[in-house]
């Protein structure tokens, strides 16, 4: 049989491509009309050209984009009534990240073979966890399974604007850092060398800072592979220390207190907590479930154990809001309206407003701190790099006085 290359639209609208197997291009056709795809170009694969070369370590990772789009079609095919096996072969072999199609083909086989789509799902979690998993069993108990699966991809693609924003706050100063360092090493190295050599032939005193610039360049020269030895070492015992739960619940906390990351850090738990606990409860998962579910991605121990002990507090039959106020980690207003949810019994859809409004937050947070960043960033530029130049013109200026005195 040859392997055909197709692309076509569903019922619905949807563009969909992917490979099949069959003696000839009518037999692609006449397949993809039963599954009630309107067939598009169809093109026979050469032989020799399927080859895959698969190095260990180097597979690409399954994105969180290649999950949004898969779910989000994976919503729309089941819900234009396509079986489940079928919309996993088509998704399957249209995906275009190698790693991902050898997950769904899999995920494929399980389901064929009986099992639930949500135990296929659960067989891999570097692709898909625990949030997703227990999402997708919930929809297929409740016979919603495309209703879940939209919200699902609402909420992933709700978590990756709220990551990429948090980056975002990071990327700028850690840049200007990164080329001040580099600017400065250049100097050092290469730039005051030169001058030094030049202020030997002087045969007068230096002035102090002028001297200090010459030791400290004399010292960077010296001990330079030390020096980045130092920092790797000390970035290696750095993640190792937060690797353990001692440094991890240590460093978190230190996290939380910090000056101005600390409140960012506060509400993007904030709104992780919300979105995701509110998610999980509109689609049907228990809330105890939920809540463990929520701890293990809280992203920050001690957010993680005021989540655990929240969960503790409920399965001893007190409320939500209560346990939360004791934690000191939820802000006050935040435990006040879940009360409020409480109590109208429509706590899914207040998590949901605490969490859109967080969002907003997250926003005004990471506008301040790069309007905070910039000025700051530029004095600490302009008094390193102008006081390396001024320091090296000292001796310039001193000799000029002397000689026009």
């Amino acid at each position: 049989m040859a392997k055909f290359a197709w692309d076509g639209v569903t019922r619905s609208g949807q563009t969909l491509k992917g490979e099949m197997e069959a003696p000839n291009a009518e037999a692609v056709i006449a397949q993809l009309r039963r599954q009630g795809i309107q067939p598009g170009t169809i093109k026979e694969r050469g032989k020799g050209l399927d080859v895959e070369l698969k190095i260990p370590g180097f597979e690409p990772k399954v994105t969180t984009k290649d999950l949004v789009v898969f779910t989000r079609q994976f919503a729309t095919m089941i819900d234009a009534g396509l079986p489940l096996v079928q919309c996993l072969d088509i998704l399957g072999k249209q995906q275009e990240n190698k790693t991902f199609r050898s997950i769904l083909v899999r995920v494929k086989e399980d389901v064929e073979s009986g099992s639930t789509f949500a135990d296929a799902l659960k067989k891999h979690p570097k692709a898909f966890d625990e949030l997703y998993v227990n999402l997708v069993a919930a929809g297929e108990i409740g016979g919603i399974l495309d209703t879940i699966l939209n919200r699902l991809a609402a909420y992933i693609e709700k978590a990756m604007k709220l990551k990429k924003k948090v980056k975002s706050a990071m990327t700028y100063p850690t840049t200007i850092i990164g080329i001040a360092v580099i600017v400065i090493a250049v100097i050092l190295i290469f730039v005051i060398p030169a001058f030094e050599k030049m202020f030997a032939d002087f045969g007068s005193e230096l002035p102090a800072p002028t001297q200090v610039v010459i030791n400290l360049s004399n010292l960077l020269q010296r001990y330079i592979l030390v020096i980045i030895g130092f920092f790797i070492v000390l970035n290696i015992a750095f993640k190792k220390y937060y690797a353990t739960p001692v440094g991890r619940l240590q460093m978190d906390a230190i996290f939380l207190k910090l000056p101005v990351m600390g409140p960012l850090i506060r509400k993007v738990a904030v709104a992780k907590f919300s979105r995701t606990l509110g998610t999980m409860i509109s689609s049907g998962v228990p809330i105890l479930d939920g809540l463990e579910i929520v701890a293990k991605t809280a992203g920050n121990k001690i957010v993680e154990n005021a989540v655990y002990k929240v969960r503790q507090s409920i399965s001893e039959g007190k409320t939500i809001a209560e346990p939360m106020e004791q934690s000191g980690v939820f802000p006050s207003m935040v435990c006040q309206m879940i009360a409020v949810g409480e109590s109208s019994g429509a706590i899914d859809t207040m998590l949901n407003k605490i969490a859109d409004f967080y969002d907003d937050e997250v926003d005004d947070a990471v506008g301040n701190l790069t309007a905070m960043m910039e000025p700051l960033l530029m004095l600490f530029l302009g008094t390193t790099v102008g006081g390396l130049v001024i320091a090296m013109y000292l001796p310039i200026f001193k000799l000029a006085g002397a000689v026009g005195g």
